[in-house]
């Protein structure tokens, strides 16, 4: 197999179904080595199973690829550190990290249960974290040691975590997190040779099938504009030697590849001395009116 990645290894987190599955498959057409790591869990995170991940690693090697299986919760630090161990002693090298893996439970904020909070705070954005430190830490020392890494990083935001989504306050939270996760480690692993972007897909997945009921449709044109396969190439691309964007937040659904503009400073006043609380008013609305206004939330 060969193509844009030739020579690489990669490591897909959540690679066992969905977006991931196709991120994966993706990367090995393109002559990458795969680490498809899968907890096999259920779609609220309940539960473990090896099977799609093999099943995933099954189809790249019968492709002509070379992929393994590996089962580590990257939220947990030591088995994260553990993943990147492995497509290392596996493979002799990591320059691409994908970071894919979550779930969804949902609720409107007034119902919501501490620890849903925190389970989907810590899959999604300790689960990018947590990756994301060893593979740093590695990449750090070849640099160190005088082979400069020509790494990337591929974090996984949503537009639930850049426009907002009705039921869906912890996914929110945690997607917006990783987008400036994103921008912080961009600036601080350009030294070692590490692009780091993010991509906000939009694909049907066991995530939003119920959400996007309508969008799933089938299409009239005979252009599935859902289907997850869509978002993998610019994921190909990102993790390519010839990417040179980093700390970019990329939106793509079917065809359409839209760039994030992001959180930018807007229309300002300077008093030069402290506010009264009672001027206020007439200041920030100025502001809001002089100002562009805001995407929708999702769902609203």
């Amino acid at each position: 197999m060969t193509g844009i990645l030739d020579g690489r290894v990669a490591i897909v987190t959540g690679a066992g179904r969905g977006i991931g599955r196709e991120h994966a498959l993706e990367l090995a057409r393109q002559g990458a080595r795969v680490v498809v790591n899968d907890l096999g869990t259920a779609l609220d995170g309940d539960g473990a199973s090896s099977g799609p991940a093999q099943e995933v690693v099954d189809l790249i090697r019968a492709d002509g690829g070379e992929a393994v299986v590996n089962g580590a919760d990257v939220a947990d630090f030591a088995q994260a550190k553990g993943l990147v161990d492995q497509a290392i002693a596996d493979f002799g090298r990591l320059d691409i990290l994908v970071n894919n893996a979550g779930f969804v439970r949902d609720r409107m904020l007034v119902n919501a249960e501490e620890s849903e909070w925190d389970a989907v705070i810590r899959v999604h954005l300790k689960g990018h974290f947590a990756p994301l430190r060893h593979a740093a830490a590695h990449w750090r020392t070849e640099a160190k040691e005088g082979r400069m890494p020509t790494a990337r990083v591929i974090n996984t935001s949503s537009g639930a975590g850049l426009q907002g989504s009705v039921g869906q306050a912890a996914y929110s939270a945690a997607k917006g997190g990783i987008a400036s996760l994103t921008l912080v480690a961009a600036h601080e692993l350009a030294r070692y040779g590490v692009g780091v972007n993010a991509l906000a897909p939009s694909a049907r997945t066991r995530m939003t099938e119920g959400a996007f009921a309508e969008a799933m449709a089938a299409p009239a044109d005979g252009f599935d504009r859902m289907d997850p396969a869509n978002v993998s190439p610019v994921v190909a691309w990102l993790a390519s030697a010839d990417c040179d964007v980093t700390g970019r937040v990329i939106e793509i659904e079917g065809g359409r590849i839209c760039l994030e503009d992001g959180w930018r400073h807007g229309a300002f006043r300077d008093a030069g001395r402290r506010w009264r609380a009672e001027e206020l008013g007439e200041v920030v609305r100025a502001l809001v009116a002089e100002g562009a206004e805001p995407e929708p939330v999702y769902g609203a």
